[in-house]
This record gives structure tokens, C-alpha cells and sequence, in this order.
């Protein structure tokens, strides 16, 4: 999982989880505003909790634009 150590509290991050489905978290919190089993409906839930605030995603795979440390915007 991408780290959060730098993350802003009024950011949204979009993580997968060990179980397969993915967390809603704003930066620093230890616990899930939510959990969704998929990205698509974490990312649509995370603009209903907070729709001003920026959506960061984790790569969950390799591609041409970064790998699974990085932060991708939805």
C-alpha cells in the first residue's frame, strides 16, 4: 500500500484493501470513512462524502503511467 505519512486531512484517498475491496480514508485518519468492493464505486462514494475534495487513487498495478506506490487521480 502507498504511504500516508505526508497526506492533507482534507484529501480523499482511495486504497485496496488486503481483503480485495477498497477504503475510503481522508489523509492521516487511521480508520475508513467507507468501504466499497469496487474502485469505481469507492471513488463515486468518496465525491459523495466530499465532493470539493481532491481524490487521490492507489495504482493497484503496473502500467506506462506509474506502478502500484504511486497516487493516480480518478
Amino acid at each position: 500500500m502507498a504511504t500516508k505519512q505526508n497526506e492533507n486531512s482534507d484529501h480523499l484517498y482511495i486504497e485496496r484493501r488486503e481483503q480485495g475491496d477498497y477504503a475510503v480514508r481522508r489523509g492521516g485518519s487511521e480508520r475508513a470513512s467507507a468501504v466499497k468492493p469496487t474502485q469505481d464505486e469507492a471513488i463515486k462514494r468518496g465525491r459523495a462524502i466530499d465532493p470539493n475534495a481532491p481524490i487521490h487513487v492507489e495504482r493497484v498495478r503496473n502500467t506506462s503511467g506509474g506502478h502500484p506506490d504511486k497516487w493516480r487521480k480518478p
